[in-house]
């Protein structure tokens, strides 16, 4: 009975292990959409801010047909094709938000878990009161004030990523920091500067890089939020800013809802590739939300 039990087990084991189907499919799409990304200009597509006005269709905008396969807005311009240069500004504040909470949160929390100290204790608290300020609020703050270029965006999201990432990168330090191998590496005189890359850093790098993708999901949310309030990237589109449909958005809704609902289709299908992807390989690395 133990036997076929353990053998079950093993079997739960290794079907956890496995990343599965969905997870490559999840990856499929955010490959085409990073394709999509960065050939935009170079695929034969309509231009994005032409007005393509049909005098036998009437007044714009026109339903979905083979000729507007997502058919048109308010002022005749192609709603796939803008739905395309959309994911070009979306995905680069994701991806660039991201990277910026990773390489400051990440760097602050393992220093701040490997010296401890006085260094833990203010890093801790700048983290804690990182967190305090609702999120939202501070984005909506912030970019209210400055000029919403495509990098003053990406930093202000980047900035709310710093304290969670820190405090995980802190967590994980704090695990690692006193095993044997870098008891060992201390007592045959190697310097912390080694000890941290060496020996820290790629057994902290390897689990955080699977929650990279879960907080680029968020950065492209908070991205689109932002588009939607009109307080992102004011030149270029967004699929935010897609959806924003102005003060006519219920009329204009209930006359041509594919305006908004292929843009946030293609945002749903995006967040839920990276959150399920990021998921799948939080489990496969078998990472714990350490909160220490």
């Amino acid at each position: 009975m133990s036997v076929v039990a353990n053998n079950a087990g093993d079997e739960a084991a290794v079907a956890r292990k496995k990343l599965g189907f969905g997870f490559w499919l999840c990856v499929g799409w955010l490959g085409l959409m990073l394709f999509v990304a960065v050939f935009t200009p170079l695929l034969p597509l309509k231009s994005p801010t032409a007005n393509f006005l049909d005098s036998s269709q009437g007044r714009p905008p026109y339903a979905p047909s083979w000729k507007h396969w997502f058919g048109t807005d308010k002022d005749a311009r192609d709603v796939f094709s803008r739905t395309l240069h959309g994911a070009r500004i979306s995905l680069t504040v994701g991806f660039s938000a991201i990277t910026a909470g990773f390489l400051i949160g990440g760097t602050v929390g393992v220093i701040s878990g490997y010296f401890r100290g006085w260094i833990d204790r203010v890093s801790s608290f700048v983290f804690v009161v990182l967190l305090s300020f609702p999120s939202l609020v501070l984005a909506i703050l912030l970019t209210s004030l400055i000029e919403r270029s495509l990098l003053t965006v990406s930093l202000v999201l980047g900035l709310l990523s710093i304290a969670p990432v820190g405090r995980l990168a802190r967590a994980a330090t704090l695990q690692y920091s006193d095993r044997e191998f870098v008891l060992a590496a201390r007592q045959i005189g190697a310097k912390d500067r080694h000890i941290i890359i060496k020996e820290i850093l790629p057994n902290v790098a390897i689990p955080m890089s699977s929650l990279a993708l879960l907080g680029m999901a968020v950065a492209v949310v908070a991205e689109g939020g932002l588009s939607f309030l009109g307080l992102s990237v004011e030149k270029g589109i967004t699929w935010g800013g897609l959806i924003q449909l102005g003060s006519d958005a219920s009329k204009t809704l209930e006359k041509a809802p594919w305006i908004s609902f292929f843009p946030i289709l293609m945002l749903f299908l995006t967040v839920l590739s990276l959150n399920f992807a990021g998921d799948r390989l939080r489990t496969f690395f078998d990472v714990k939300e350490m909160t220490l």
